[in-house]
């Protein structure tokens, strides 16, 4: 746990010539005065000091108390070791500037104050002494931006953010997660430097996804979201998502297709995964592609979103360096977000329902959630929403039945082949398709095997006669 890291820390170094001479710095510092940390609260430990960081890391290891050797970057003086499970880095008190479309900075030996001065924000510079537990305030605002729940650059925002404008982005991230206001002028440079965030200006895709991830992961994701799309951030790596912003919809939608999808986002449960989170931020992307406009009422229509959000959703994800995965997953969420809306309890036979269920696969209850929070985003007096309760009872009820997520065709594709006399492709895969959805909806018995040949071969010929 951290607080068994920072004892060790204490007691290893404790008596050393680096005793009172370190200082934790950053997110530790802010949560423990804002009464927000707990034991798993932090996983990692920021320390500084005046003088040579990567010797304080060698004494560790050779001291046995870290998990591996020092991982070293001795151009930017800091250095990065395990201990007790926590990642724990150690930097040389330092003054950086960078060079135009790089984020890799020119440092040169500093204090404690110059090295608050080149920090993303006033509240992440407060220094705690490791040993005596003495709190600094190196820029003389720290601790009043924390009382008043204010982000604030601790030099001019404009150099700050042109130094590294991944920090823009963590302004974002830092308001969703402490509910934090951000200074006008710090909030005017979010805008005026936004078009540097990019890979033009040195700052990965990676990266982006990174902060975008953990933006998500907040409390309230909706308002770090909106307040990258209002400064201009969020057309830099993802202007399908920007596009959304203003797209009106129908009668039985109060918000705009971007305002719906930051509602729908705050109607999650706290504990929904990222996949879900990230399949609510996409879900309506192939809005704005796809609206018409009813010529007697007015009314947006998006016919087939769902398929054009998906392909949109591939896009921005492979841009953003998403594991295959992850992308394969939130893909699959967006093209199936509106099949539990179709749900008529008292038209769906039980037939229908297994399709469903099979359709669905392994993303079942991850679309309730989605569907869910999706329905509680439109507007309350619109017509009676799908029963998902009721829906969900009964997949569940037809499932333990049926077991319809384990049914299989009862020819292969080497059978449908062998017994058919054709070649390996697509059409193979369509007709076991075809047979397995049979034995879902009762229609075929999982061990007719001679049922399963002449349907087979009836599915081919047509397959034949219509040239596919």
């Amino acid at each position: 746990m951290q607080g068994d890291a920072l004892e060790t820390l204490r007691a290893t170094l404790r008596g050393t010539e680096y005793a009172g001479r370190l200082w934790i710095v950053g997110g530790y510092v802010r949560d423990k005065l804002l009464g927000r940390l707990t034991d798993a609260a932090v996983d990692d430990i920021d320390l500084v000091l005046e003088g040579d960081a990567l010797a304080v890391a060698r004494l560790l290891h050779a001291r046995g108390v870290t998990d591996h050797h020092p991982v070293e970057y001795g151009q930017f003086g800091t250095t990065s070791v395990a201990v007790g499970g926590a990642k724990v880095e150690v930097v040389t008190a330092r003054a950086e500037t960078y060079r135009r479309g790089s984020r890799k900075p020119i440092v040169t030996p500093g204090t404690l104050e110059t090295d608050a001065r080149r920090r993303d924000f006033t509240v992440n510079t407060l220094l705690e002494n490791l040993h005596t537990g003495e709190v600094r305030d190196p820029t003389g605002q720290g601790r009043a931006d924390l009382a008043a729940r204010l982000l604030r650059a601790p030099a001019d925002p404009a150099l700050i953010f042109t130094d590294d404008p991944l920090r823009m982005l963590r302004a974002c991230r830092f308001a969703a997660k402490l509910g934090f206001e951000v200074e006008p002028q710090t909030h005017a440079a979010l805008s005026a430097c936004a078009h540097l965030c990019n890979p033009e200006h040195g700052v990965s895709y990676e990266r982006v996804r990174d902060e975008l991830v953990k933006t998500l992961l907040t409390a309230d994701a909706a308002r770090g979201l909106e307040m990258m799309r209002a400064t201009g951030l969020l057309a830099q790596f993802a202007p399908e998502l920007a596009g959304m912003h203003g797209v009106t919809q129908n009668r039985f939608h109060r918000y705009d297709v971007w305002e719906h999808t930051l509602v729908a986002l705050r109607n999650l449960p706290p504990e929904a995964p990222l996949p879900v989170r990230l399949g609510t931020l996409f879900h309506d992307i192939g809005k704005p592609p796809t609206r018409t406009l009813d010529p007697q009422t007015g009314d947006g229509h998006f016919y087939g979103h769902q398929d054009v959000g998906a392909q949109m959703t591939r896009t921005v994800m492979n841009r953003l360096r998403f594991s295959s995965d992850e992308i394969n997953d939130v893909v699959n969420l967006v093209a199936l977000h509106m099949r539990y809306g179709d749900y008529q309890p008292g038209v769906w036979t039980d037939a229908s329902v297994r399709r469903l269920i099979r359709a669905v696969g392994p993303y079942r209850h991850d679309l309730f959630t989605l569907a869910r929070a999706d329905i509680a985003a439109v507007d309350p007096d619109s017509p009676p929403k799908a029963d998902l309760a009721g829906l969900q009872e009964r997949m569940e009820r037809l499932e333990a039945e049926a077991h319809i997520t384990q049914v299989v065709s009862p020819l292969d594709g080497l059978a449908i082949m062998a017994f058919l006399d054709i070649p390996g492709g697509p059409a193979v895969g369509k007709i076991k398709d075809a047979l397995t959805d049979a034995v879902v909806a009762g229609e075929l018995a999982p061990d007719d095997l001679e049922g399963a040949k002449r349907m087979a071969k009836t599915l081919w010929e047509e397959t034949a006669r219509d040239g596919d």
